[in-house]
């Protein structure tokens, strides 16, 4: 599934490091790097939540494209 990113952008703007984003959102480290790379794609309430963290909406972290 074509599902682009711009987390790292996000959590960037926000200084913390993967682990601390994991923290914040419930999730491994793991998860926000496979996230961020695009080998996964989070649920609907993840990425709601990520996107309450980063004070921003879904679409402008996540898009999709076919």
């Amino acid at each position: 599934m074509p599902l682009y990113n711009q987390l790292k952008e996000h959590r960037a703007r926000l200084g913390v490091n993967q682990e601390e984003l994991g923290k914040m959102a419930g999730v491994s480290r793991q998860t926000i790097s496979l996230i961020e790379r695009g080998d996964y794609s989070p649920s609907v309430s993840l990425a709601l939540k990520l996107a309450a963290i980063c004070q921003t909406t879904v679409e402008d972290i996540f898009r999709y494209e076919e």
